[in-house]
């Protein structure tokens, strides 16, 4: 073969090498210079049909029966080995050791690392990945496992389509502080610049989980990162962990997406990536769309004044009863109050006879009396 035939051969695999190697050191970023609406020109698989996150229609979610609960495994088993926890500009990352796993899927996932997505404070945005219903929540967390029983490792698995699972939790604030999640927090500010890393004592890991572990959707999707590689087995739990707000804020405003060495400093925020088309995928899920769907704001509000209208209707029964008890309580005073009858004695009785019999006496003679006497001379 000569050299002519030799360079047009190695043209597509320098080529090929090019791109990889400007994929591998592309900088990318949530928005502006490569921001996620440029993902795809840089990691094609960003623009592949089963991407992640989505927004799940829980009317249009397929209930399956065989969906068990998931079974975390080990994770509370943390051990005296401290987890190490670094800023990697785009997120907090915890890594999590082997032996913790993942049951109730086909197959045994070994957990990897924990990572959370937030917004920016500000009212209405946001920050978790995946919504419900169109509406988003304050922060998400996911908890990354590789399929151990068919790879070897994470960087095997991470491009098959069965080689990864990765739970989706959903974060609301509330009034209380969740001690759970303050083993993360409260030692972020050691890693506060992009590419510090720190250690952190050992916690148990479902502290962050929701209680009900039944209740999820299930749908095949991707990393949502790139190179968002569509090898993710997707679990979102239906209920949602509720964190303070000071713990929301001490999560949008600790971390910099910078280096410490940058003198422009720029705050790690909004770092979720807009919801992607379904695309005829199926979202299943564990429950029944009766048993587990999100009430309306307008059925919301039926259900307040249906409740309303019971308790009043509830009130007036319950003083209809004591006006009828109170009545029947006057009458029945008022009937006690009257004198009761005398008791007639006997020699009440005695004289009351010998009264009537001088009576009768005194009139039969009267009678005979008239009777005798001549009756009086009429004149002429």
């Amino acid at each position: 073969m000569d050299s002519l035939g030799l360079f047009v051969l190695l043209i597509p695999t320098f080529f090929h090498w090019t791109a990889a190697s400007s994929a591998d050191e592309i900088s990318w970023s949530y928005s502006g210079i490569a921001g996620q609406s440029e993902w795809s020109e840089y990691f094609p698989d960003c623009g592949g049909t089963s991407q992640s996150p989505v927004d799940v229609i829980t009317t249009q979610t397929k209930y399956d029966p065989s969906l068990v609960p998931v079974t975390p495994l080990g994770y509370s088993q943390h051990g005296n080995q401290p987890f190490s926890m670094h800023n990697n500009g785009h997120t907090v990352i915890v890594e999590l050791p082997e032996w913790m796993g993942l049951g109730g899927l086909p197959w045994f996932f070994t957990a990897v690392q924990l990572h959370l997505h937030w917004g920016n404070g500000g009212p209405g945005v946001g920050g978790s990945e995946h919504t419900i219903n169109g509406r988003s929540s304050d922060a998400e967390l996911h908890v990354v496992h590789y399929n151990a029983e068919l790879y070897p490792n994470m960087s095997a698995a991470m491009t098959q389509r069965d080689g990864l699972a990765v739970l989706g939790i959903l974060i609301e604030t509330g009034e209380e502080t969740n001690p759970g999640f303050n083993n993360i927090l409260n030692y972020m500010s050691r890693i506060r610049h992009a590419d510090q890393r720190a250690f952190i004592p050992a916690f148990d890991v479902q502290s962050l989980l929701p209680k009900d572990l039944g209740l999820y959707y299930r749908y095949n999707g991707s990393l949502t990162t790139p190179p968002c590689y569509q090898s993710v087995i997707w679990t979102v739990f239906h209920e949602r962990v509720l964190i303070s707000k000071a713990q929301l804020l001490k999560m949008e405003m600790m971390l910099y997406s910078s280096k410490v060495q940058e003198v422009d400093r720029m705050l790690l925020q909004d770092n979720f990536r807009i919801t992607q088309p379904l695309n005829h995928r199926i979202i299943f899920a564990s429950f029944s769309a009766e048993s587990g769907r999100e009430l309306s704001s307008g059925e919301v509000t039926a259900i307040v004044i249906g409740v309303m209208c019971g308790c009043v209707g509830v009130a007036v029964i319950i003083r209809f009863i004591v006006k009828t008890i109170r009545s029947t309580s006057s009458w029945d005073v008022l009937h006690n109050n009257r004198p009761a009858p005398m008791p007639r004695s006997k020699e009440t009785e005695k004289s009351q006879e010998i009264k009537t019999d001088l009576a009768l006496t005194i009139t039969s003679k009267a009678e005979r009396k008239e009777e005798l006497s001549p009756s009086p001379q009429t004149e002429p």
